[in-house]
Order: structure tokens, then sequence, then C-alpha cells
């Protein structure tokens, strides 16, 4: 197997720097890369901007953790278009979605410390966690606003009635009596 020649097709270029014979003619091929022209935009120097690698982690860093601080305020537009949709009525639909837009930032917010805030870390942390909170208390404002518009919060006075007093008498009258 190994006495046997490679088989090289005409367009091939061996770099080797070896002949090769093709029937009666020694056929040269390109012994080295230099004879091969340059491509087109290829340049010897290096010109490339260094970046520092500790920078680019830190900025990396600074990045994810804003993606994780504005997560709560991009879905607010969602949670516009999910409360248009499910309407103003009192049925099974709109009362699941109001639940979940209370649910989500209170559980959020309960478990910021634990998830959240482990993930934001850099020199804006601070911030990114109030912005965070900031997201989350805006969607529960959301929530509370949709059940306004519901009527299911108690702001009328006709809504209290069942803890006002009845009103006492100040005087009475009566009729004429039967002869």
């Amino acid at each position: 197997m190994a006495s046997r020649s490679r088989k090289f097709h005409k367009w091939t270029i061996d770099f080797t720097g070896a002949n090769r014979a093709k029937g009666d003619k020694q056929v040269a091929l390109v012994s080295s890369y230099q004879n091969l022209a340059r491509p087109c935009g290829y340049s010897d120097s290096v010109n490339v901007k260094e970046v520092d690698r500790k920078e680019a982690d830190s900025q990396l860093i600074v990045k994810k953790s804003w993606d994780v601080a504005l997560a709560p305020l991009k879905q607010i537009p969602m949670n516009f278009f999910i409360m248009w949709m499910a309407g103003n009525t009192i049925s099974i639909f709109p009362i699941m979605m109001v639940g979940m837009m209370f649910f989500k930032p209170i559980q959020a917010l309960m478990s910021a410390s634990n998830t959240a805030f482990k993930m934001i870390e850099g020199s804006q942390a601070i911030l990114q966690k109030f912005v965070y909170m900031f997201g989350n208390v805006v969607c529960l404002g959301l929530a509370v606003y949709k059940c306004q518009t519901m009527g299911l919060l108690p702001t009328t006075p006709s809504d209290w009635l069942a803890f006002v007093e009845p009103q006492t008498r100040m005087e009475f009258s009566g009729g004429g009596a039967m002869l």
C-alpha cells in the first residue's frame, strides 16, 4: 500500500515540493506558497486592536446583568397586550391573567435576593437591582390597574355598604286612630 503513489488530479497543487511523473513528462508543481499571489485584502502586518481580556469580561458581565435587570420592564408591553385581549368581563380567562400578573412580580420580588440578584454583578449592580425592583413594581401596578378596570377593587361608596351603619330615625310619625 505504501509503495503505491497517490493519485493526483491535474488541478492538484503539491506544497511539499516534490515532483511527480505524469506519463513521459515531469510536471513541476508549485513548491511553496511564496509563488502564489496574495489574496485580495491580505496584509502581513497586524493592525487589529487588542482588547484587554479582563475589560472584555467585565463589559460582558455588565451587559448580561443589565439583561437580567431590564427583563421585567421588557414584559410590560406584552402584559398590556394580554390585558387588552383578556377584556374587562369577570370570567375565568381574565381572572387567570390578572392572577398571573399579580403573582409573578410578587414571586420575583420575594425571590430576588436568591436568584436574580446573584446573577447581577459588576460596577453598576446597585442601579441594576433598583431597575429590577422598579420593573416588578410597575408590573404589579399594571395588575392593580387591570383589577380596577374590571371592577374588582372596592373604590366606590356602594362597594362599602355592608360596613355602613344603618341610619337612626330622628322622628317618628303615625297615622290617625281608626274609630
